[in-house]
């Protein structure tokens, strides 16, 4: 049966009794206030007739013809006539009807005492009937008090039933529920609830024991997904480029990544869960760190701060320090309120060399441009003079030439950067090229650089190599860069080698020089663009392009660019183009 059909029987025989005890007190007192009136109406009246014929008695037995006396005994007797209500009585009535009668022929003294008598009988006769009235009234007021109090008692009885049984039965299993929630608030789901009935607990039990298994499950399930993305988001931090620190409201340290305590020196453990303040004392990178929280105006502290030098690994790092307020939605409060700062260092070491690159390039730029100007310059002035003999002309015509030659490439050099970098890509015109020819233009265009250096270009082309395809222009453009390249860095008289060999589907190109070398850190440096390494000769000039555009051209075509050195041992630039 259902807790709320229970509850219901219950009120509802208390309901019954209630109305029965009612009903009955209701019909107790009508029967006893009918009584009461059939008591006040028949006997008390007739009792009160009675005196009333004494009374005109005593006044005919004081003087016989007293017409008001005679009336009103004869008006009081009519009246009792008419109110008989007791056996007997109406014997009394017609006696005294009669005696009356007779006292009318023969007044006397006589015929009033005998009236008198009748009259006293039927008063006793009334009272008797009145106290036995009285006693049965008295009577029935008392059972039914009796069956009253019977009642009640049963009704306090059942309410107290229900007092007792009611709220227990109701309490008893939100007790066990709420149990139950604190062990499920506590992250402990076994805690079930006992089903002792069918009834509304019961089903309730029952729901919230479903979901227990629920929650187990589902807390299973999240826990090994927060431990995922936990992870995740820990791999993240961890190997981000940047130190991140992040600080809550009072500036207590709540996670420091690895970056970060490197270029603090301290470890996590000593970083996390420690005031910011407590650590500035004795850091004074965590001092430079805290100094533009503090500042009137942070953002303008942020930008006017210089660059943190760092050094690691025994290189100088620069990092560049960022703030960032964090909020969050206070549903409680229902507003948006602070809850702590991150504080980022942000590796900018590649934009402060690429910065520093930009600046030796215009340097070397500058000084490129300067060079052959100032030397076309003075041979134009030389020129400008008669006394200059004919031969003299022809070489300052040669080197005016040479340095004008020098300007072309170097523009040429900086417009295809700048196509490049503007994303129109290099414009190519493919053809089944011989490689021979190519090779033989190349050394023609180096052969002065050579004789300059007295160097000896060395050709080791096989007979049967195939034709590739290539641009023509473009490939030229790379092996006379690379042999350039080649002389500027050989020693006076060395040999330079220029081989080629068929390599699967392509044919690899080698321009083998016996300089300096480069180190293996160095060799995809080279090929960056503005790059310029220490050159123990003590050359100064290139533009640091070359390399860059020369990979940039060789990609274009479908092959690769690299190179085979070390340090003393010369260096091998290889390049492959696809067979046609």
């Amino acid at each position: 049966m259902n807790f709320k059909t229970k509850i219901t029987a219950g009120f509802l025989a208390l309901l019954l009794l209630l109305l029965g005890l009612g009903g009955y007190a209701f019909y107790v007192v009508r029967q006893l206030e009918t009584s009461s009136r059939s008591v006040l109406k028949a006997n008390f009246y007739s009792v009160e007739l009675g005196q009333r014929m004494l009374q005109c008695l005593d006044r005919l037995q004081a003087q016989a013809d007293d017409a008001r006396g005679r009336t009103g005994f004869e008006q009081a007797l009519t009246r009792e006539a008419g109110n008989i209500t007791e056996p007997g009585e109406q014997a009394l009535v017609d006696s005294l009807t009669a005696s009356f009668a007779g006292l009318r022929l023969q007044p006397g003294a006589p015929a009033i005492s005998q009236l008198r008598r009748q009259t006293h009988r039927m008063i006793r006769l009334n009272t008797a009937a009145l106290r036995h009235k009285s006693q049965r009234i008295n009577q029935t007021a008392a059972r039914a008090g009796q069956y009253v109090l019977a009642i009640s008692a049963l009704a306090g009885l059942l309410a107290l039933l229900l007092v007792l049984s009611v709220p227990e039965a109701a309490v008893a299993p939100l007790r066990k529920l709420t149990q139950s929630l604190a062990h499920a608030t506590n992250h402990d789901f076994n805690a079930t609830i006992p089903i002792e009935s069918d009834d509304e607990f019961g089903r309730v039990g029952q729901a919230f024991n479903r979901m227990l298994v629920q929650l187990q499950d589902f807390r299973n399930s999240s826990t090994a997904d927060l431990l995922t993305e936990r992870n995740r988001v820990r791999s993240i931090v961890n190997g981000l480029d940047e130190g991140l620190v992040l600080l809550d409201e009072n500036r207590r340290i709540l996670l420091a990544n690895p970056l970060a305590c490197a270029l603090l020196g301290l470890s996590e453990r000593q970083l996390v869960n420690q005031l910011a303040t407590d650590v500035s004392a004795h850091n004074e990178l965590m001092r430079t760190l805290l100094a533009p929280l503090d500042a009137p105006r942070r953002e303008q502290a942020l930008a006017d701060a210089p660059l943190l030098t760092i050094t690691r690994h025994g290189e100088d790092a620069f990092y560049r320090l960022a703030i960032q307020d964090l909020v969050s939605f206070n549903e409680a409060l229902d507003k948006m309120e602070f809850v702590g700062q991150m504080l980022t260092l942000r590796n900018v070491s590649d934009f402060k060399k690429l910065d520093q690159v930009k600046s030796n390039f215009l340097a070397t730029v500058s000084h490129e441009f300067k060079t052959p100007l100032s030397s076309i310059n003075l041979s134009l002035k030389l020129l400008a003079d008669e006394r200059v003999p004919a031969d003299e002309r022809q070489r300052l015509l040669g080197g005016v030439g040479r340095e004008t030659q020098r300007l072309q490439r170097l523009v040429g050099e900086l417009l295809d950067v700048a196509r490049l970098d503007a994303g129109a890509g290099i414009q190519l015109h493919f053809a089944a090229t011989a490689l021979p020819a190519v090779v033989q233009y190349a050394a023609e265009v180096v052969q002065p650089q050579l004789d300059h250096r007295q160097l000896t270009l060395i050709q080791a082309l096989p007979a049967d190599l195939p034709t590739v395809l290539a641009d023509v222009e473009k490939t030229a453009w790379v092996l006379i860069n690379l042999l350039a390249n080649a002389v500027r860095y050989s020693p006076v008289g060395a040999a330079i080698t220029v081989r080629a060999a068929r390599s699967g589907q392509f044919v690899q190109l080698t321009v083998h020089d016996f300089g300096p070398g480069i180190a293996a850190e160095n060799h995809e440096k080279i090929f960056q663009r503005f790059a310029h390494l220490p050159d123990p000769s003590g050359y100064q000039g290139g533009s640091g392009l070359g390399l860059s555009i020369a990979r940039e051209f060789i990609v274009a075509q479908g092959g690769q660019l690299w190179v085979e050195s070390a340090l003393g041992a010369g260096s091998a630039f290889h390049f492959t183009l696809p067979v046609a």
